[in-house]
Parts: C-alpha cells; structure tokens; sequence
C-alpha cells in the first residue's frame, strides 16, 4: 500500500507537468513582420514558372481523424483536468505522394493534425495500407504530427505517455490509423504526371526560443552564425500537375502548437491547424466546406523543441513577483514554477491561435506564389530501428555511450507553456531526498546509471519500469526522404533550436561529400515523424536542465548519437546502399495495453423530450459580429465521431426555400460544447455556438446539431439523431 500511494504521488506530479508535449516556447524575439507578405499572394497561378516537363507522378490527399471530442484528456500537457467537453475545429492527416515515373519508387508523407505520430500509430498504419496498396513499402512511410496540444491522448503503447489519459484509448487510435490510410488511398487515387517547386524564406515574429538561458550555454562562435535564438526559415514545396494547376503545398517552420493553453477545453488543430484550413479555403474557394477540396495545404512541425507561439513572453500572474518577467535562469516568480506563464500576441489564447497561423499563413502565400526551383532527380527512402538505450556513441569529439531513458527533475517543473508542481525548478542539477525517495519506490537509479545522466538528476528512472508494460521507448525509428534535391529527416524526439541546426548542418555536409547534393540541396526536418521519444538538447544545453534538458531521456550523448546515425543513413543512402533495418520495436494489440477510461453507458432525455430538441433556441435576429447560440438535448459524441461528416452545420435559406449549409464543425467560426446537465447524469447537452463572421452573406439562417445517443434497454445500440433550430436573421 505504501508503494502504491508513493506512486499515485509521484503519478500526480507528472500529471500536473507538460509531461511529453510540454513542449514548447521561450526566449523573446524582436517582434518584426513577417518578411513574406499575403499580398504577394496575390495570383499562385499568375506568378508561377512557366511548366516544365513532368519529373514525377504526385497525389495529395486529405481526410478527417477526429478522435473523441469529450472525457479523453488531451495530449500535450498532461494536466488531468484537461480533458474534452467539445470540439473547435476537426482534425485531418495531409498525405503527399511522390513517385518516380520510371522505377515506379515512391514516398509517402503525413501531416497529421496529432500531438506527434507514434510507433503503435505507424505499425498500425502501415498494416492497413499493405491490405489495400500491397506494393507499397513501409520504409517510404514517414507520419509527422504538428503538436497541437489540444487533441485526444491514448495512441501509445509506453506507460509514461498515458498516465493522465487512463491508458490506452483505443477510440483515439482507430481514428488515427482509419484517417491517415485514408488520406494516403486518396492520394494514390489521385496520382498524376506534376511538378514540385521549393522556396524558403523569413518568418520573424512567430516564435520565441522559451529557454533562452540553455540556449547561450552553446558556443558563442556557434551563435554568431545566426541572427536568432529560433529558426525563422520556412521551407515550403509547391506540387502542381503538368498544366501547372495547383495540388498541393506542404511547409515547415518551427513554432509549438501551444498557442490554446492547458485551460482549453475544446479540440483544436492550434496555431498549424488553423493555416492549413486558411490556405486550403483561399485555394478551393469559400464555398467549399472543409476537408472537402481537392487542393491540400500541409503546415508541417519541425525542430520546435524549445520554441514557442507565446511570442509576448513570460511573466509572474501573482505573487510580489506580479507583473514581472520570470526568473531568466529558473523560469520562477516567488520561488514557484506555477505562476510563470507565457502569453501569446492576442488579447486571449483562441485570439493568439488566430495571430500565429496567419503569420505562417501570410509567408507560406508568398513563398507558394513565388516558388520557381524545380525539384528533380531521385527519389529514395531510408529506414532504420535504433536502440537508442546503449549505443556507443564516438562523434563531434565527445565519446561514450547513451543511456536507458530516465527523466529528470526539471522535466517535472514543466515549461512556461504549462509549468509544473511542488517545489521542482527549471536549471535544477541537484537532487532532493524527499524525491529520490518516492521515485526510489518506484525504481532506484543504479550509480551507472546516475553517472550516465549526469549532471541530470533522476526523478523517474523509466528505462528500468517495466510494469504493467515498458514506460518508454528504447527503439526508434530514424529515416531519411529523398525527393530529388530535397532530403527530409524524420526524428523521432523533439529537437531543440540549435540541435535541429547541428543535424540538418551534418547530413547536408555528409550528402555533399558524396556528391548526392551542392549546396543548393536542401535538408528539412520533419519533427515528431513515426514514433515518440521525448526531446534532444545539444550537449551544452543538457548542462543547463532546463525542461528540455531534463527530457531529453537518453542522456547527455543522445544528440551527437543521433547526429552519428543519421549522417550513416545519409552516407548510405548517397551511395545506394541498403541498411540492416534494426531490432524490431513492440508491436501491442490493443488488448495489451491497460486502459481504465469509463465507456459510455447510457444516454437519456427527460421525459417527454427527445434527442435533438432544442433547449434554448436562437434570438430572431444578429448582426456581423454577434454570436448565435444554440442548445439541444444530446447524446454523448464519444458514441459516434462523424468523420468526414458534422457535429452542427449552419445553413442559409435559399431562394427556393431550401437550405444550404455553409459552416460545419470543421470550421474556425463554430464551436460545439458538450457537457452533462450534472457529473454522471446520462442526461446531456450539446452547445452549438457560431461567431458570425465580417463578410457573412444577410439572410435567413438555422442551425442544425446531429448526434448518437445509447440505450442500455437495447443492449447498447447506438442510435443517430438531428434537431433543428428555429430560423434567424443575420443582416448586415
């Protein structure tokens, strides 16, 4: 009993911490327009090269993967109390294939609207496929997730990650794996003769380097080569078919999907989600509903270890310390991680959102407007699994060996995107023996391994809990992309700032030495790419145990491994040599894996009422600017996802009388609340809330809630509804 309550201790410090995802933001920035202006954007088409004759067959794709919406705690931060009562805006995985129309050679990447990909997701994923697209290889498999950190948990198979969501969550993973085959089956469909063009270009004023004092610990000859303390650089590729009509476009830039806190309660695809909806409405047109185009816009994650949207900066919310920016060392304000918070450029969290993804959105319009170097020359893959635990690491002038993972104490202080409890600290290099004795119960470090962490002191020694399965991963997955000039690397960690340089930096020097590229080639990062393994420091940042120190799992040689392996993998692949594929990770059935989320018993409405009624109805008339509400009597969304389909839709009456919908759920403008009319009542309400747009057409409008509602009587059928609201007027 002593031991289980010194765990459910422990379980809570995690619980209150940014636990895997805490990932995020940082040091100010000077506050500059983005060098890439909307207005260039004028005419994609207009501005475009002249076509060129098709180098490869490409097909975009896009479908829906919208997990559950309510009572699945959110991946990200970690906070209990953080779990779903409803839903912003829909989740969707971005597919691009490109194939090589001679040897047939292809690669598949995925953006998916996920906190990060992970391996179960990426095992489960690539079985699918095989049934329905057997010449596919799972080696040309790369699955990116943007971070948002305001999307369903439970798509593990490592204890760590799935202490808050109460284990697995199977309804999370299905809605995963069923999308992303999904997006990729449609872009085989879609595959035909086109062309990819590159850009890259500045985007200053997005982001902040969150631990900007680990930050100066590198080398100040190493700073002086760049101007920031974040990437400011957007890559973007542009895919056009062989008339040159615009497919697709796909970009990276560093900045953490934080910008909704750990206080929101709605699904949301965050600042990256949000551009891709803006990009693909501006190419398919407003007309089109979202998810519904053919064009596909992908913002895609990169080394965002240490970055973040909170571009305002941290400060003190109360104390003496009040009003004040947060310890620059520690992130504390009176001695406490919890008061430090930091805030983004809006007046709130959804306002902030907005004002990130239309910075990245204006500079992507710019670069796809001008994008004129064509992409050409080879397509190839490489794949490998790599026990991360205990390889021998000889790189950069540093020797020795990684470690079994462990976590240390500013791992729990969490960050200035969701800071920590009790007394931990970010810079935190010593122990404490209260601690060490509750972690102790649960694993004691061995003096080996201490030594091998050092200066990183241990709280939770994952690499030795095995019960009821492993706590975190020792095999991971690393790949490289080739697309002609263009090689993306695919981590499987959170890279910092300045790791994410040295790696981009040692794969471009490895591939000119083979004479694979010039220095006009291009190596990308794709961030959070096919399974996740916490983040990666520089050596010199690991000194420091800031939060990303203190998560960095493998020990202070973690990033020079990587770079190690990584620059084999390029040498490897420039010379057309295959690799051994590696020990094979574990592959959990569901039934595996514990999971104590409560399911849905039953659905009930009051007597003489029925699901979809409504409850309170809209005023009879609103202006631009207003918000219409409404309220039905619901049943629990949890018992039917809608994908692809609606939760609302917001309709127009026509001139026939009919009515056309013009919003779903899946747009910026809606919302959808859910709760329970009290804490257990099998009696519900869903919330439908539209904020009415400028631009919003006068006229007469309803809004209509669809939903499932369970009955125990029918031995758990699953029934759908729909209710309609009264009509309104919007006027001018």
């Amino acid at each position: 009993m002593m031991r289980l309550a010194l765990l459910a201790t422990l379980c809570s410090v995690i619980a209150a911490v940014a636990i895997v995802v805490a990932a995020a933001p940082a040091s100010p920035v000077s506050p500059a327009a983005p060098s890439a202006s909307a207005s260039a954007f004028a005419s994609a088409s207009a501005s475009a090269p002249d076509a060129a004759t098709p180098q490869y067959l490409i097909g975009a794709g896009i479908y829906d993967i919208t997990g559950p919406i309510v009572d699945v705690n959110f991946m990200g931060y970690a906070a209990p109390a953080q779990t779903g009562r409803g839903l912003h805006f829909r989740q969707y995985a971005r597919t691009l294939i490109v194939q090589d129309p001679t040897t047939g050679k292809r690669v598949i990447y995925v953006s998916a609207d996920a906190c990060m990909a992970t391996q179960i997701m990426r095992l489960q994923v690539s079985q699918k496929l095989a049934a329905v697209l057997p010449d596919y290889e799972e080696a040309s498999l790369c699955i990116s997730g943007i971070h948002t950190h305001s999307t369903p948990a439970g798509f593990f198979q490592y204890v760590l990650f799935q202490i808050t969501s109460l284990g697995f969550v199977k309804e999370t993973l299905d809605a995963y794996v069923d999308g992303i085959v999904a997006s990729i089956v449609q872009a085989h469909g879609n595959l035909q003769p086109g062309n990819l063009f590159v850009n890259q270009g500045e985007l200053v004023g997005a982001n902040i380097n969150r631990s900007p004092s680990a930050y100066l610990n590198n080398p100040a000859a190493e700073r002086a080569k760049y101007q920031y303390d974040t990437d400011t650089n957007m890559v973007l590729l542009k895919a056009v078919d062989a008339n040159n009509n615009d497919l697709a476009m796909f970009n990276w830039f560093a900045v953490h999907c934080t910008s909704m806190n750990n206080t929101n309660r709605l699904v949301s695809g965050d600042n990256k989600g949000h551009a891709s909806y803006l990009f693909e409405k501006q190419m398919n047109g407003k007309a089109t509903l979202p998810g519904k185009g053919k064009f596909v816009a992908a913002f895609a994650q990169t080394n965002s270890g240490d970055v973040s949207p909170n571009t305002a900066g941290a400060f003190c919310i109360s104390g003496k310390d009040a009003g004040k920016p947060c310890d620059f060392y520690t992130s504390l304000c009176d001695g406490r991680s919890e008061p430090c918070v930091g805030f983004g450029p809006g007046k709130d969290m959804t306002d902030s959102t907005r004002i990130i993804a239309e910075k990245q959105l204006a500079t992507a319009q710019a670069l796809y407007a001008n994008a004129s170097t064509l992409v050409q020359g080879a397509i190839d893959y490489r794949h490998v699994y790599l026990d991360i635990t205990n390889l021998t690491v000889n790189y950069n002038n540093r020797s020795g060996q990684t470690c079994p993972p462990a976590m240390g104490y500013a791992f729990a202080a969490g960050t200035t995107d969701g800071a920590g409890a009790f007394n931990f600290y970010q810079g935190e290099n010593s122990s404490n023996p209260f601690w060490n004795v509750v972690s102790g119960f649960l694993s004691k470090p061995s003096s080996e391994q201490i030594a091998c962490h050092a200066p990183k002191p241990i709280l939770l020694n994952t690499g030795y809990l095995n019960k009821p399965y492993a706590w975190q991963a020792s095999i991971v997955d690393l790949q490289i992309l080739r697309v002609g000039q263009i090689f993306i690397v695919a981590i499987p960690s959170e890279f910092t700032t300045m790791a994410g340089r040295r790696l981009r930096d040692a794969v471009k020097q490895a591939l000119i030495e083979e004479g694979a590229i010039d220095q006009n080639g291009v190596v990308l990062i794709s961030g959070l790419s096919n399974t996740y393994s916490d983040y990666v420091t520089t050596f010199e940042e690991y000194q420091v145990q800031r939060y990303e120190g203190g998560s960095t799992a493998y020990g202070p040689l973690t990033h020079d491994g990587y770079l190690q392996e990584f620059t084999k993998i390029a040498r490897a692949m420039a010379r057309n040599q295959p690799l051994p594929p590696g020990p094979n990770p574990p592959d959990m059935d569901d039934s595996a894996q514990f999971s104590f989320l409560p399911p849905v018993i039953e659905d009930a409405v009051p007597l003489g009422k029925k699901f979809g009624d409504v409850v309170t109805e809209p005023a009879a008339s609103y202006s631009v600017g207003a918000s219409v509400q409404a309220v039905f009597w619901s049943g629990c969304p949890r018992n039917d996802l809608y994908t692809n389909e609606s939760y609302l839709t917001v309709e127009q009456q026509q001139a026939d009388g009919s009515f056309a919908v013009v919003l779903t759920d899946a747009d910026w403008d809606t919302v959808l609340e859910w709760k329970r009319t009290f804490t257990e009542s099998p009696e519900s309400h869903a919330t439908v809330v539209w904020n009415i747009a400028a631009g919003t057409a006068p006229g007469v409008y309803r809004i209509r809630h669809f939903g499932a509602h369970k009955n125990i009587l029918e031995l758990g059928k699953i029934t759908r509804y729909s209710g309609t609201s009264r009509t309104f007027v919007v006027t001018a």
